[in-house]
Parts: structure tokens; C-alpha cells; sequence
């Protein structure tokens, strides 16, 4: 009874939108993460989040329920027994009540039966008692298949929780590499900052310039200076966000010594970005948002099953006596009994039916949010490949920017010297290096994390 689940139509592309093209043979989302990851602090610190942190053992806890309830299904397909040990049940009543005591009772008893407050009903029993559903419609396969695509859902879960731990982790390793990195080019410029300083000193005491000269120059000392203390708090501040990550209290990180593309193992030239039809096999929310229609489809089916006949079947077999002294007299106390019952709804104020209709809308809104996954899925791959490849063209800028500030440092300080530039021309030369040689570092950092998300968006991470 119901309708079959069918994947609906994602009308797919045939290839994704994006900035460069791939035609090597190795698909970059079947890669395994210990191979795309280079660095083996990076690939420690990743081991440690996968057997510590708490989103990863919550969703693990979360498989376990999902594995019992299943096992709950499948017992629903058997009978149900219940053991009655002992039921000892006594009623009185009076003479005003419409009856009248027991006679039996009384004159076993060898007593006269009063009028207030006499014995109505005394038993006591034991015995076993069973219910059995026969699934003629289907209704527990049903209930199955929601609890199953409940189960693969936790496993997507599972996986989604992965991959975007494994995505934070190693975004966060490499801004550690990035601050490292930024407080080394702040010293190396302070360090500078300083020689032009002592210059400018030199031709102040000799008269040479005025006293702004010196007060600019060391304004623009200390603007270097201030930024060690702040990238000091940033480091601190990412290494305790990692610790956290990893299950562990805040400490100091171990790493690499630098930021560089080798970090991660991502060459153009021989990886395959695959089809947007392989995202939909590999992707955890694209399958979880899947499992959800299979889920609502069940769902609707159950609806409409609940609209039909059930028949199920129950019996009871023990003992049963009025008096404690045969409570267990065989055969004489012995009870037995065996039911069919054949139930169908008549006329419920069309309540079933409006039911079955509301299953059925939520079962058309999953398949809407599932083709909105897809299709969000798709785009974000574009998204990624586009940012990766303009990326590529910002490092190859930045890396010429950052070699003409040094060499505009190097020419003001020599024409400086010389009489044929001014300190200000100096100052924004130092100015100029130290803001390019830093936004440099932004953008290796970029460049490492798009790659990161496109092996993410892919599929790739979760295996």
C-alpha cells in the first residue's frame, strides 16, 4: 500500500561553472584526507578532533539511537507477551448498589451474606497474555523505512560533522601559520622602522631636518610596534579555539614554520572535479536531505494504511478463581481465550483523510528542500573553483606588489640618504611595504582555505 519512493528530477548540468578547467584522472572528492593534508601536525591535530571533539561523539551517540530504534521495528513483526504473575482483584458493594452478594461466595464461606460493605467480585489470577499485529498493509515496513532513512541520516550527520571539523581545523592551522607569519614581517619592519629612526635622528641632531621629521618617523615606529601585541592576543586566542576543537584544554599548538601551497596536496593540472551528479553520492547534506523524502514518503504511506482495515490477533492463557485456596487448582482454575479482531475507521469527521493530505504536502515540501540542496550544492562548487582560480591571479599581483614596496623601501632610503627624497617619501615606502607584505599573507591563507572548500563542497573529507 503506497507510493514507491523515486528520486525526483534535479535537471543537473552537466559540468560546473567555474574559472578553470580539470582533466586529470585522479577526482579530487575521492581523495582521502590524510592524503590531501601535507602537514603532519595538521594531520595530528585532525586525528585528535575526530576521536575527542563533542559534536563528533554526539552524532556518534546519535547513530546508536537511531541503531536501537531499528532494532525496535524489527521486533514489531512478532507477537507481544505479557506476563500477569499475580492479580488479586476485590470489589464490595451495598445494599442500595443494583446486585446483590455473592452467594456462592458466602455460603462456601459458611456465612451469611451482610448488606453493606458484602464481596461483589473477588479473583485471583495469573496467566500470559499476547497481541500480534498482522502488517497486512504494510504499515511496520513503513514505520522501517522511516527509521532507516533516519539511521542513514545520522550516518550523513555523522559524516557532515567531519568534514566541516576537518575544514575548521585546518582553517584555523593555517591562520595560526598566517599570524605567525604577520608577526614576523611586523618585526622584521619594526626592526627596520628603528634604523630609520636612528637616521632621522642623526640628521635631526644635525640640524638637518626639523623636529616633525622625527615625530612622524616615530609615530610610524610605534604603529609597527602596536602590532605585535595584537597579533601576540590573536595567536593565543586560535590556539585555545583549536584546543577546543580537539577536545582538549587550551594550550600551545605545534606547527609548521611556515604558510605555504604545500600544505595541502591540490595540483590543477592532474585532479577531476568529477560531475555535478557525483556531488549528489558523495555530499552528506545532499543524502541526509535525500533520507528525509524517503522518511516523509513512509510517513504519507502510513497515512493512507491507517484509512484501511487492521486485523491483529490476541489470547490469553492461565488461571483464574475466586477463592485463594484454588487460585492455582488445575484444571479447575485454568482460563483460555483467543481473539480476531477486524477494525476499520467509518466516519471520523474526514480527520484521516486530511491527515493523509497534510503527510502528503510535507512529503512534497522535503523534495523541494532536497532539490534546493542539490541545486545549492551545485552553485557552491562554482562558487569555490571561481574563487580559487581568481585567487590564483591575487597571489600572482601580490606577490609583484609586495617586490616593488620592498624595492620602493630599499630606492627611498638610498635617495634619502643621497638628499634626493624626503622622510616622508620613506615612512610611506615602509608604509606601503608592510601593508602589501601582509595582505600577501591574507591571501596565501585564502588561497589554502579555497582549496580546502572545494575538496569540502566536492564531497570529499568524510572518508
Amino acid at each position: 500500500m503506497g507510493a514507491k519512493y523515486e528520486q525526483p528530477n534535479l535537471k543537473l548540468p552537466s559540468e560546473y561553472r567555474g574559472g578553470f578547467e580539470s582533466n586529470g584522472d585522479s577526482a579530487l572528492f575521492s581523495v582521502k584526507w590524510r592524503e590531501f593534508f601535507n602537514d603532519p601536525y595538521l594531520v595530528g591535530l585532525i586525528d585528535s578532533a575526530l576521536a575527542n571533539n563533542f559534536d563528533m561523539r554526539i552524532a556518534l551517540k546519535n547513530i546508536e539511537i537511531a541503531n536501537r530504534n531499528l532494532r525496535i521495528n524489527k521486533s514489531e513483526y512478532l507477537p507481544s507477551v505479557d506476563a500477569n504473575i499475580g492479580t488479586v482483584n476485590k470489589q464490595y458493594r451495598s445494599k442500595d448498589f443494583y446486585s446483590s452478594a455473592s452467594s456462592k461466595w458466602y455460603d462456601q464461606k459458611g456465612e451469611k451474606a451482610p448488606e453493606s460493605l458484602f464481596t461483589y467480585q473477588s479473583q485471583f489470577s495469573s496467566g500470559l497474555s499476547f497481541s500480534w499485529e498482522l502488517d497486512v498493509w504494510g504499515r511496520i515496513a513503513n514505520e522501517g523505512d522511516i527509521l532507516k532513512a533516519d539511521w542513514l541520516n545520522t550516518q550523513e550527520t555523522r559524516n557532515a560533522v567531519q568534514t566541516k571539523l576537518i575544514a575548521d581545523i585546518a582553517s584555523g592551522y593555517f591562520n595560526l601559520l598566517k599570524l605567525d607569519a604577520q608577526i614576523e614581517v611586523a618585526k622584521r619592519n619594526l626592526s627596520l622602522n628603528d634604523s630609520t629612526l636612528r637616521m632621522i635622528k642623526l640628521q635631526f641632531d644635525a640640524g638637518e631636518i626639523t623636529a616633525l621629521a622625527l615625530q612622524q618617523t616615530e609615530s610610524q615606529r610605534l604603529l609597527a610596534a602596536s602590532m605585535i601585541p595584537e597579533l601576540e592576543k590573536d595567536i593565543v586566542i586560535q590556539e585555545n579555539a583549536l584546543r577546543i576543537l580537539i577536545g582538549e584544554m587550551p594550550n600551545a599548538i605545534e606547527r609548521a614554520d611556515s604558510l605555504s601551497n604545500t600544505l595541502v596536496n591540490f595540483d590543477e593540472q592532474n585532479i577531476s572535479l568529477g560531475s555535478p551528479l557525483e556531488i549528489i553520492r558523495r555530499r552528506p547534506d545532499i543524502k541526509a536531505a535525500e533520507y528525509d523524502v524517503i522518511a516523509a514518503n513512509a510517513d504519507m504511506n502510513i497515512q493512507q494504511i491507517m484509512r484501511y482495515p487492521q486485523l491483529s490477533l490476541s489470547g490469553v492463557f492461565g488461571v483464574n478463581s475466586m477463592l485463594p485456596k484454588n487460585w492455582f487448582n488445575i484444571p479447575g482454575a485454568l482460563l483460555g481465550g483467543i481473539a480476531g479482531e477486524l477494525t476499520t475507521p467509518i466516519f471520523k469527521n474526514k480527520k484521516l483523510k486530511n491527515i493523509y493530505e497534510v503527510a502528503k504536502i510535507d512529503r512534497e515540501k522535503e523534495e523541494l528542500n532536497f532539490q534546493r540542496t542539490v541545486m545549492e550544492a551545485v552553485s557552491e562548487v562554482s562558487n569555490t573553483i571561481t574563487t580559487v582560480d581568481k585567487q590564483k591571479e591575487q597571489l600572482d599581483l601580490s606577490n609583484q606588489r609586495v617586490a616593488n614596496s620592498q624595492l620602493a623601501v630599499k630606492n627611498a632610503l638610498l635617495l634619502f640618504k643621497s638628499g634626493y627624497a624626503t622622510y616622508l617619501e620613506v615612512i610611506t615606502a615602509q608604509s606601503n611595504a608592510l601593508k602589501s607584505e601582509l595582505d600577501l599573507l591574507e591571501i596565501k591563507q585564502k588561497q589554502l582555505n579555497s582549496y580546502v572548500s572545494l575538496y569540502r563542497a566536492l564531497g570529499g573529507g568524510w572518508d
